[in-house]
């Protein structure tokens, strides 16, 4: 106890910047500008630009934050979480409790004074189904957590259409349904690597109710999945030429990796299709990002 409090005080930036998950909503706050970018020919007012991406980025923080202090429990468990600061005690519940709703209404107000009231309304939606329904409920509840939660995490490209737009359109909603079938099989391969940790922790994954090789049937599977909605775009007239090129050389990577995890699996390639998968999203966006500015222009 002693230790805790002496760590608790001596608690630095640090521990508040890792609350906030830094690089997952850096990948979320790409897919909004992404969003932004696409909704408009030229590049996004900075008036726009500016407000919606710290609103975006000070909210997804905030479900991150939220998520840290109902997981605390669960965190102290797993291998792959307890040194975060709450189960080493270098942040107390009340300080991270605190951080998470000054940083969510900041943003929320943000949205909703220089923005929006679509996109700030929309934005807190994905907040709740992140760090309330996702992490209080789903997660504990169902093997299907990641594919009902996914939803939330999702949300941000639309988010970034709807900044500049005001209204919801087909095109995002088509960015959403990517990242919502990208979810399943990027979470799933973790879940693999990490099987015994979530056994350990009572987390209901799919790996642990259902067995790690029906599993991996369902990653391969959702990658096939995955691999004709990304096409999407171009056939809508979303993106070109460079676009399709991009992703159907990423996709032919990501379902090598889930063929390979299903029938030649070795003991490190969940945990390698995992990592891959952030890349495969990241490079995807900037894809559409460069075919929208250098291709359609």
């Amino acid at each position: 106890m002693a230790n805790q409090v002496a760590l608790t005080q001596r608690a630095s930036w640090r521990e508040y910047l890792e609350l906030t998950k830094p690089r997952v909503v850096a990948l979320l706050l790409l897919t909004a500008l992404v969003g932004m970018a696409l909704a408009t020919p030229t590049w996004v007012a900075a008036d726009i630009l500016i407000p919606a991406m710290l609103g975006i980025g000070l909210m997804a923080s905030s479900a991150a934050a939220v998520n840290h202090l109902v997981d605390r429990h669960i965190d102290a468990k797993m291998a792959r979480t307890l040194r975060r600061p709450l189960p080493t005690g270098a942040l107390s519940p009340r300080k991270v409790l605190t951080f998470a709703m000054i940083i969510g209404t900041l943003g929320y107000i943000i949205l909703e004074l220089f923005v929006n009231r679509l996109t700030a309304v929309l934005t807190l939606a994905s907040l709740v189904g992140y760090a309330v329904i996702y992490t209080m409920y789903l997660k504990r509840a169902t093997p299907q957590n990641i594919v009902i939660g996914g939803l939330a995490g999702a949300a941000p490209p639309l988010l970034g259409w709807t900044a500049v737009t005001g209204e919801i359109h087909a095109f995002p909603l088509l960015l959403v349904m990517i990242v919502f079938t990208w979810t399943p099989p990027h979470f799933w391969a973790l879940a693999v690597h990490r099987a015994k940790d979530y056994a350990k922790a009572e987390i209901p994954m799919l790996p642990v109710t259902h067995g790690i090789a029906f599993t991996k049937t369902c990653i391969l599977l959702y990658t096939i999945l995955l691999t004709a909605v990304c096409i999407l775009p171009y056939l809508v007239g979303m993106s070109g030429w460079l676009y399709l090129i991009g992703v159907n050389i990423l996709n032919v990577i990501f379902l090598g990796y889930a063929w390979k995890l299903k029938y030649r699996p070795e003991k490190l390639t969940a945990w390698k299709m995992f990592k891959f998968s952030i890349w495969h999203l990241m490079v995807l966006f900037i894809l559409l990002l460069a075919d929208h500015y250098l291709i359609a222009q």
